[in-house]
């Protein structure tokens, strides 16, 4: 297909992929290189990615007829189309934060999916934007994602130039990424950074973990910092140093405090305090009012793909999350140690 057909597809979806060449590797043209280690993608689509400077060695772009080093770091968007998914426009509103000819920055709600998927054909943010731009001439272009039940805001790129400023952003971490997130537990430090690398468990294909082997997963931080106490749960906020799939679920899980009703990292049940009377009406009481982790991209900032400003966007708690937090600040503790709610 040619380069211009290619561009104009809107639905359009990117993968993101990022190597280091082995000591050992002997010199090869990246585009053999690529073609090797990334499944099912052709030689052809590789050299479209390069055309438009999608691909990187050490953070600067090269052509197909650069030749790898070892220890070179290699990083590709690769544009997609995820065959047998026929996305139509859907009229559901979007709570749009900020647009201009390069970007436009959307808080997003929790329930939505960000890209349509095995089992989320419809409702999603992708379906949502397709409604949105029916009648203008412009490409959209997904540069990250959050998850479904996780709220907050993320950025959509309009032009491939500013897709590929924006997702160099993201693979080098100079984006800045900023959640709240409710957690189990008292955590005992004010500020803390968990580091682990992170990968999908092998024994559950729905979960990530994180693994002791170095060789295994990818190198993923999180930094913490405590916003309030509520004896039995903590309120955090975490900024992102990497962006790994679940990370913040993943990270907290393992030092051992998920995040409150979390149901895929053992959240969704009484972790602290007593499982009787009151207390454990109280927790249902929570789960049923916030139904999803109780996570939210508090704030994002990058450079500008255009003006190269820094812009900072910050979204304010959604309704669900904002009464769980009152429903805790109205918990008291007796001095028999029972639970009261106020």
């Amino acid at each position: 297909m040619p380069l211009r057909e290619e561009q104009t597809e809107k639905q359009r979806l990117f993968e993101h992929f990022h190597f280091v060449v082995d000591e050992g590797q002997a010199p090869v043209r990246i585009d053999k290189y690529l073609t090797a280690h990334i499944e099912g993608m052709s030689r052809n689509r590789i050299q479209m990615a390069a055309a438009v400077q999608y691909i990187l060695v050490n953070r600067k772009p090269v052509s197909v007829n650069y030749k790898i080093k070892p220890r070179d770091e290699i990083s590709v968007v690769m544009p997609f189309r995820r065959r047998g998914i026929d996305v139509i426009p859907e009229n559901i509103p979007l709570d749009i934060m900020h647009e201009d000819a390069a970007v436009i920055v959307i808080n997003k709600p929790a329930g939505m999916v960000v890209h349509p998927g095995h089992g989320n054909y419809t409702g999603t943010l992708l379906n949502a934007l397709l409604y949105y731009l029916q009648d203008k001439n412009e490409m959209y272009f997904l540069v990250h994602r959050i998850d479904k039940d996780t709220s907050g805001i993320l950025v959509v790129a309009k032009t491939l130039e500013a897709q590929a400023f924006l997702a160099e952003q993201f693979f080098y971490h100079t984006s800045k990424r900023v959640y709240v997130a409710l957690v189990w537990g008292n955590v005992q430090a004010d500020e803390g950074t968990v580091t682990g690398n992170v990968g999908r468990d092998p024994n559950d294909r729905m979960r990530f973990r994180v693994f002791d082997d170095e060789t295994q997963g990818r190198h993923a931080v999180t930094h913490y910092k405590v916003l309030e106490r509520f004896g039995y749960v903590t309120l955090l906020e975490c900024r992102l140093e990497t962006g790994r799939t679940h990370q913040i679920r993943v990270h907290m899980s393992s030092i051992g405090h998920p995040l409150f009703n979390d149901e895929r990292y053992g959240g969704d049940a009484i972790r602290k305090g007593t499982v009787f009377s009151k207390y454990k009406q109280f927790i249902t009481n929570c789960f049923e009012i916030m139904p999803r982790q109780a996570l939210h991209a508090r704030l994002l900032g990058f450079v500008h793909p255009v003006t190269r400003e820094e812009m900072i966007f910050r979204a304010d708690l959604p309704e669900d999350f904002t009464k769980v937090l009152e429903k805790w600040k109205n918990y008291k503790f007796t001095d028999s140690g029972m639970e009261e709610e106020q």
